[in-house]
């Protein structure tokens, strides 16, 4: 009896200490999990962080590059003669007049400047002290013709590869200005996702993806770590289901525009061929067809 106490008793007192280990495993297990977790925060928040300052240090080298060429412009006196936003109509119109010059052999003057490229010396030629305005208006489009009764920079939505040339008319390509051909054009926002096929200005297809992500209001009781955690896996997870929407689309399109929040479209432009930036919101099929109609404007600037 004795020993079978004393037996009972053994194996109690080992079940005593495997419960001990057991609970210091979970324990550090949990510590583990923890630190991981806390691991992955932090990363998602410094990638976050990241992107932030990639598009802030871009507009902000911008606004230095433009400021830099205004006091530049300012010291040699030149300014644009003015300025204009041409929506699709007045484009068309304006499209029409530049298409309508002709001049003798090698009197019209065409060129694309790319921004940060370098203005060609023909255009410099042509232009004098104002071809700075060129710089400041790149990415841009120049027409000049050689009697100077046209001299102007238009800023197209699509860009075409860089090209200078004396002809007897402007080059004015349709592609360049106005939506041609079958393409997609897409809106992506931190929430919303509004994607259509065209053909040409009109809509085929569509669809949209709409995703409740966290704002400031919704914050609660959570800290911020991990509010600022649970918005990006809700931002990660409307970004998967916009990257499954643009890795659907037909094959045989011309080309994939896609415009929105900057950090945003940044995340999503392996799938485009051209971005933008746009600030269009509200529900998906409205806010795309206002994403559309202010990504076919075309800014006109004479010089």
């Amino acid at each position: 009896m004795i020993d079978r106490l004393l037996g009972r008793e053994r194996l109690k007192k080992r079940i005593a200490e495997l419960e001990e280990e057991r609970d210091d495993a979970v324990a550090r297990m949990e510590a583990e999990e923890e630190r991981r977790a806390e691991a992955a925060r932090k990363r998602q928040a410094a990638e976050k962080r990241v992107n932030e300052l990639e598009t802030r240090i871009t507009e902000l080298e911008d606004r230095l590059e433009r400021a830099q060429q205004r006091e530049a412009d300012a010291d040699a006196g030149v300014e644009f003669r003015g300025t204009e936003a041409l929506r699709p109509g007045r484009r068309d119109e304006v499209l029409a007049r530049l298409r309508s010059v002709e001049t003798a052999p090698e009197g019209a003057l065409s060129a694309f400047v790319a921004h940060g490229g370098d203005v060609p010396e023909a255009v410099t030629d042509a232009l004098g002290e104002r071809a700075s305005l060129v710089r400041r208006a790149a990415p841009t489009l120049v027409y000049v013709d050689d009697a100077g009764l046209v001299s102007c920079a238009l800023e197209p939505p699509i860009d075409p590869e860089p090209f200078c040339e004396w002809s007897d008319g402007f080059r004015v390509e349709e592609g360049w200005f106005r939506p041609t051909g079958r393409f997609a054009f897409g809106l992506a926002r931190s929430d919303t996702f509004g994607l259509g096929v065209y053909e040409s200005d009109e809509r085929v297809a569509m669809q949209t993806v709409r995703t409740d992500v966290m704002d400031e209001h919704d914050k609660g009781g959570f800290s911020q770590a991990r509010y600022e955690r649970l918005r990006e896996e809700q931002i990660d997870e409307h970004l998967d289901e916009c990257r499954e929407a643009l890795a659907g689309l037909p094959a045989d399109l011309d080309h994939v525009v896609l415009v929105g929040e900057t950090g945003i479209v940044k995340r999503l432009a392996e799938h485009a061929d051209y971005t933008a930036s746009s600030d269009a919101t509200g529900k998906p099929e409205a806010a795309l067809a206002e994403a559309f109609s202010g990504f076919w404007t075309a800014r006109l600037r004479l010089i």
